[in-house]
């Protein structure tokens, strides 16, 4: 019985820690949520990137009659990346693409959400990866950076 409390308590403590994942990086605008996904795209191909699929709740629930703030994932890549990438290790693209993540604030205002491509790759442990991501890193920075502006 002590041995399953202690099992038990363990699992307890780590499942948060699991659960957590990468760190989110957050920016929040005084711009309306329809004007910074607009922005977003815009800063994605002044990047040289590409918007390769994008989501969006709100509007699925506003053709339903339903108004709920707006979000909307834009997931963003280009097929030189994917290339190196899958070259580095094929069980990666998964993670591909990478996504921004827009909500709408109740204030009207919108937030600008995404992962660090470092912080996605990490688990891969793979010195190809860790390159890429890097790089990576650093064009999302610069394309949240001039969307938020």
């Amino acid at each position: 019985m002590l041995r399953f409390i202690s099992i038990f308590i363990a699992l307890t403590l780590a499942v948060p820690a699991l659960a957590a994942g990468p760190e989110q990086q957050k920016v929040t605008t005084v711009k309306p949520f329809q004007q910074l996904v607009e922005d977003l795209k815009t800063s994605v191909k002044s990047h040289k990137m590409l918007v390769v699929t994008s989501a969006c709740a709100s509007c699925g629930a506003k053709g339903r009659g339903i108004i709920i703030p707006g979000n909307m994932v834009i997931g963003v890549y280009r097929n030189d990346f994917a290339i190196r990438m899958l070259e580095a290790d094929t069980d990666a693209g998964i993670e591909a693409p990478i996504r921004f993540y827009v909500t709408e604030n109740p204030d009207k205002s919108a937030t600008l959400s995404w992962r660090k491509p470092s912080d996605i790759f990490a688990p891969y442990s793979n010195a190809g990866l860790t390159a890429l991501a890097l790089e990576l890193d650093g064009i999302f920075s610069v394309i949240a950076a001039d969307a938020v502006k």
